[in-house]
């Protein structure tokens, strides 16, 4: 009996070392300390034993109850106070600060415009990064001794045509996706084309091989330079304040003819001269003209009877301006401490 006794001690304290939830504590007491337990039935046994033998083994039987009895009782205790402090809830107590997500600050201008445009009827469409010469160039009215397309100014894709020519670019500006707004829709059009370029050049403060733009189209007939005036006044009052004043002044662009920067008054200092304007009151934000009507024949529109405008702002320097970053390189960085600010 005494040996049975030992090692149904052994068992049950093995078997209570194991236990780590209530169920499972709750189903040990009754296999074997409730009444028709293991250990009920060994004590019951005890009628069966000589005098003499059965007061040592019941003396023995009762330490061992006493003994399995307080070990489950501490063994219960412990888990009922881990489980009160995994399911009390205090109500009074501040919450955890939950992290939430926020949009990067050149999708938080681009935006911007997006939603801006959309209400002038635009459309917004995007464009592939990898394009063909036609697309980025040909197509463009750009020739094929124009400096932009070396290599020391564009990234080629390192795959070889029939001919043997690298054909495939990152494209280098967002007008590759003109010509095919116009062959996908035809004209009347209105439509605006952000997205990511790339140029092979060094970066610093104020330059990056890769960053983004806004390109914007507008075809119909007997558009002219006054259209294109008063959308882009509307974008720069939309940007920087109703006080905004547009400057335009010539510029060579191979896709449009005539061409132009256009400057907006700096809306930090009004228009009064300042460090960020260069003491010149002015900002160049962005370059626009009349689509060249080689462009539109590529698109598949007649020039003879229509015609439209083309602009494009960095959306970079947009937001530079905007939140006053001083160096471009911090938009690709991925530094945490400079992204949290928006």
């Amino acid at each position: 009996m005494k040996d049975k006794l030992e090692k149904l001690r052994a068992d049950f304290l093995a078997s209570l070392e194991a236990i780590q939830d209530l169920p499972s504590l709750r189903d040990l007491e009754l296999q074997y300390l409730s009444r028709k337990g293991e250990l009920s039935a060994l004590i019951g046994g005890l009628k069966d034993l000589s005098i003499d033998i059965r007061r040592e083994a019941g003396e023995f039987a009762n330490v061992v109850k006493q003994e399995l009895q307080t070990r489950f009782n501490e063994i219960k205790d412990s888990l009922e106070k881990k489980t009160d402090l995994t399911t009390y809830i205090d109500a009074t107590i501040p919450g955890e600060k939950i992290e939430s997500g926020h949009l990067h600050p050149l999708s938080l201008v681009r935006r911007e415009l997006e939603d801006f445009f959309a209400t002038l009827g635009f459309t917004v469409m995007d464009g592939p990064e990898i394009e063909s010469e036609f697309y980025n160039f040909e197509a463009l009215n750009v020739p094929p001794h124009h400096p932009a397309r070396d290599m020391q100014d564009t990234f080629y894709v390192d795959v070889k045509n029939k001919q043997g020519e690298y054909d495939l670019t990152m494209r280098t500006q967002t007008s590759n996706t003109q010509v095919r707004a116009m062959q996908k829709y035809g004209a009347p059009l209105k439509v605006i084309m952000p997205g990511r370029v790339f140029r092979s050049e060094a970066t610093d403060a104020r330059h990056e091989h890769t960053f983004y733009q806004l390109e914007g189209v507008m075809i119909d007939k007997n558009i002219n330079f006054a259209h294109m005036k008063s959308i882009l006044e509307a974008v720069g009052q939309k940007l920087y304040g109703p006080d905004t004043k547009l400057r335009m002044r010539p510029k060579f662009y191979p896709f449009v003819e005539p061409g132009s920067n256009g400057e907006y008054t700096c809306f930090l200092c009004q228009g009064q001269g300042c460090r960020v304007c260069k003491h010149s009151g002015w900002l160049e934000i962005l370059g626009c003209g009349l689509i060249h009507p080689s462009v539109l024949m590529a698109g598949g529109i007649d020039p003879e009877q229509y015609s439209g405008f083309a602009f494009g702002f960095g959306l970079n320097r947009l937001a530079m301006l905007k939140y006053g970053i001083n160096d471009i390189r911090l938009f690709n960085g991925g530094d945490l401490r400079f992204l949290k600010q928006f």
